[in-house]
């Protein structure tokens, strides 16, 4: 192609041609480069890859093995002769040897296709050593560590022993605790494993703060709560600890309380417990939502029952139009109506509590449905689970038979005579199940027997007895037949006892009670001079008692008694003189041997929701003893007894008892100063029946008052010992001598403690007692001459500490003619104490079921007494009831 442009055009268009060509050049020289390297990978890939070397396992051996088969250890890994073998291979073998948990250490080692696996086995427990663990016994703990003697040692089975045990401390509220567990190393592999544990203070409850209260304060609110703030006043109290499921309980209290005072709409808005940085603490902190304060609007009942009046109902609910609404109110009404819908033999009624709300202005209307049920009858009654006790014991006790209408009231008084009689597990109660049809129901008592038997050996010192020494074995189910057979032996310092005793509560399988008691018993009276116990005189009493009672009532039964007692007083040595009683005339009195036949009739009525330890309910008796249907004595003797017991919220406890007691003999004494009524079966009044005054340490008594010599006139005669003195402890010199009549009255009411003092079974209680004993004839008292002068055979007699000293009574030497007779002889007797007037005394009391047995100690004031009355401020009692 030619080129007919001018030359100067061609110039100017040199400089892009020239971009152009270096462009094409770079590229065409890339060419060769490119096509170089192709063909360079093409003979990489062409070229033979040298192959991996692969070793295939011929031998696998073990070593190091002591308690284990090497075969054993094999079988535990992948690994097999003729697999090849590689570094993952290798790997899989120490995971699968270490999973086993046997092995310390393991190694793995490939010598040309011969396999060595090196082990260090994990030692074998020898025991189990706890360090340091005082609050939490050893067979707390060890149940809950899983390693135990002779397994294999692994350190993630004690980590989790570890995590076990102080588990254990924060269930008991120690957050702090610590557990180091240390290994001890034995011979032949074995070691001892050591838990060391530091126990650390009890973490309590430092602060619990409220937020959001405005009604109430927070110490009214922390009342409520059953956890309550470390304080010394909160010593004996478990609540002060830190406790879970505590602190969701205490946010249902706060509600139930809110909603009692009509706070409908209250609700705790979060609860949260801090742990302290030292972990000795928490501080709890609840933030709360009161909403408003309503009243109840209309409250009506809607019966579609026949039996029952609606309006005739409403009438008679605790809640009327106007009051603060309260929610546990309402819950206890439905209670009560389904309840006495049962008491009319519907058992299956359903009471529902239906509530509008009026939120304008703030009031609950209340409409308490109860809807049609058909009348159930009792189709049949099962007893399950007796082995021992026959069936006939548990029937009955029923009081409702197949065939009746069901009543709910009878099954609650079945419940509680079949938990009285003490064969089976607490709480027992009579199952309802639906029967046949709909209206037939199945009375179900499924019980759980426990032990009968009971065999006790007590020892313990009482401020009464001194040494007690006691035991006694008992069946109160003897032959699974409800019969109860006992002996018993107690032995003191003043009074030993045996009896043997058997009763038979159904004769001949009808409600009538018989029982019979054999028994001797010997008993040592005392009084006090200088402060030291004297005994006065021993009584033996050797007789036996059969009883028979039957029911009138649910509630009333009478029981009759025969008893028949011989009686031995005595006095000791001392007391003689030539073969003549020197004691006081009414000790002399008592001497002799004597029988006594009574018959008996007690009228009983008893209420009580327990018999060891009640909390409501009555009991009232009254008993009438007539002797002289044979034997020497006669007499009528009458006494009545009440106690009353309210339970009045929060644990309280409040009791009210009285009883009282006269005797009047059949025979009129014909000498005077003398009762009709012997010593032995008068009344005494004192310790332990009213507290504050020594045993005996009420009533008449005779009071001796020597002779001192007058500190104003010393060559005078002597001068009785004013009253006052004689009284005192020093010189205290008196006998008691019962009484006919008595009457005492107690107020008590017993004070709850925390969780922990009950544990402990501590009981305190505050009380008053009040009493008296009085109406007996006067005895003849013993005055003799006053201590400067007598007169003997005929002749005065002048006395000084020396002896007899007039001309008339001497020798020629001087010396006494007549026997000497001391200035302490002499003496005046005063009789005191016979009045009705009241004695009153007021304390505080603790009973313990400590581990050594029953324990009471009673602390009184008295605040009013009489004459002659032998008080005593501080007395205890330990191994034997009150």
């Amino acid at each position: 192609m030619t080129d007919f442009a001018p030359a100067a055009a061609r110039r100017k268009a040199s400089p892009a041609r020239l971009a152009m060509g270096l462009l094409a050049g770079t590229m065409l020289a890339g060419i060769p480069q490119i096509a170089l390297a192709q063909d360079t990978e093409e003979a990489e890939a062409a070229a033979p890859t040298p192959a991996v070397q692969q070793e295939t396992v011929q031998t696998i051996a073990v070593s190091g093995a002591q308690r284990l088969e090497p075969q054993t250890i094999l079988s535990y890994i992948r690994l097999r002769p003729g697999d090849v073998w590689t570094q993952a291979v290798g790997d899989q073998v120490l995971k699968d040897l270490y999973a086993t948990e046997l092995f310390a250490n393991a190694s793995v080692v490939n010598n040309g296709g011969n396999v060595v696996i090196e082990v260090t086995e994990n030692p074998v427990i020898n025991r189990i050593i706890l360090e340091g663990n005082k609050r939490i016994k050893n067979d707390k703990i060890l149940p809950e560590i899983k390693l135990s003697p002779r397994q294999i040692f692994t350190r993630s089975k004690v980590r989790a022993d570890v995590a076990r045990i102080i588990e254990l401390y924060k269930r008991q509220g120690r957050f702090a605790a610590t557990v180091e567990p240390k290994m001890v190393q034995l011979s032949q592999n074995r070691v001892d494993v050591v838990f060391e544990i530091n126990e650390g203070p009890k973490s309590k409850v430092r602060q619990i703060n409220i937020i959001g209260n405005e009604a109430f304060s927070d110490g009214e609110l922390r009342g409520e709560m059953l956890t309550k703030q470390a304080r010394l006043t909160s010593f004996f109290s478990s609540n002060t600890s830190y406790d879970p499921d505590r602190l969701a309980f205490d946010q249902q209290n706060l509600r139930l309380f809110y909603l009692t005072e009509g706070y409908a709409d209250f609700r705790v808005v979060s609860a949260v417990a801090e742990l302290t940085p030292d972990k000795r603490d928490f501080i709890i902190t609840y933030v709360v939502e009161e909403g408003e304060r309503h009243k109840f609007g209309e409250v009506t009942v809607d019966s579609q029952i026949r039996d029952f009046d609606s309006d005739a109902l409403a009438g008679r609910l605790p809640m009327k139009t106007g009051d603060w609404y309260n929610a546990k109110q309402v819950e206890d009404t439905v209670e009560q109506l389904t309840e006495l819908a049962g008491t009319f033999g519907y058992a299956f009624a359903d009471v529902n509590p239906e509530i509008r709300r009026d939120a304008d202005d703030l009031t609950m209307d209340v409409n308490f449905v109860l809807r049609e049920a058909p009348r159930v009858y009792v189709e049949r009654i099962d007893v399950n689970g007796n082995t021992l006790t026959q069936d006939k014991v548990i029937r009955r006790e029923f009081r409702i038979a197949e065939g009746d209408a069901f009543n709910s009231l009878a099954v609650s008084r079945s419940t509680a005579r079949i938990n009285s009689l003490g064969y089976f597990q607490e709480n027992f109660e009579i199952n309802q199940v639906e029967g046949s049809a709909p209206d037939r129901i199945v009375l179900e008592a499924n019980v759980e027997e426990q032990a009968t038997g009971e065999l006790q050996l007590s020892a313990g010192f009482s401020s009464l007895e001194s040494f007690i020494l006691a035991g006694s074995i008992r069946q109160r189910n003897f032959r699974g037949r409800g019969q109860t057979v006992g002996l018993s032996v107690n032995y003191s310092r003043y009074s030993k006892s045996a009896q043997i005793s058997f009763s038979e509560p159904y004769v001949f399988d009808r409600n009538i009670s018989a029982g019979v008691d054999i028994y001797r018993r010997d008993f040592n009276s005392f009084n006090f001079r200088n402060s030291e116990r004297n005994t006065t005189y021993e009584q033996s009493t050797t007789g036996f008692s059969l009883r028979a009672g039957v029911p009138l009532t649910e509630y009333l039964s009478a029981i009759g008694s025969y008893t028949f007692n011989y009686d031995d007083v005595s006095l000791g040595d001392e007391f003689f003189e030539n073969g003549e009683c020197r004691a006081t005339r009414f000790l002399c009195e008592a001497i002799g041997e004597r029988s006594s036949s009574i018959l008996g009739l007690t009228l009983n009525y008893n209420t009580l929701n327990s018999r060891l330890r009640p909390s409501s309910g009555e009991t009232i008796s009254w008993t009438n003893e007539f002797a002289g249907l044979g034997g020497s004595e006669k007499y009528i003797r009458s006494r009545a007894r009440m106690a009353k017991y309210w339970s009045i919220g929060s644990g309280f406890v409040f009791s009210l008892a009285g009883e009282g007691g006269w005797i009047r003999g059949l025979e009129d004494s014909e000498e005077p100063g003398r009762d009709s009524i012997r010593l032995t079966d008068r009344f005494f009044l004192g310790e332990p029946q009213m507290r504050g005054f020594d045993i005996r340490g009420i009533g008449p008594r005779i009071v001796r008052l020597n002779f001192v010599t007058d500190p104003d006139n010393p060559d005078g005669p002597r001068i009785p010992t004013p009253i006052e003195d004689a009284l005192s402890s020093d010189q205290r010199f008196d006998d008691a001598i019962g009484g006919k009549a008595y009457y005492l009255g107690r107020a008590e009411l017993e004070i709850p403690l925390g969780s922990g003092a009950r544990e402990l079974g501590l009981r305190p209680s505050v009380w008053v007692d009040v009493g008296s004993l009085f109406s007996i004839t006067t005895p003849t008292l013993v005055n003799q001459p006053n201590g400067r002068q007598a007169t003997q055979d005929g002749q005065l007699l002048f006395i000084d500490e020396d002896g007899l000293t007039t001309t008339d009574t001497v020798d020629a030497d001087g010396n006494p003619l007549l026997p000497f007779i001391p200035a302490s002889s002499f003496y005046r007797e005063v009789f005191v104490g016979d009045t009705a007037a009241p004695r009153i005394s007021a304390g505080i009391g603790v009973n313990w079921n400590s581990p050594f047995g029953p324990f009471r100690i009673d602390f009184a004031q008295i605040i009013k007494k009489e004459v002659g009355d032998d008080t005593k401020t501080f007395s205890f009692n330990v191994g034997t009831q009150f």
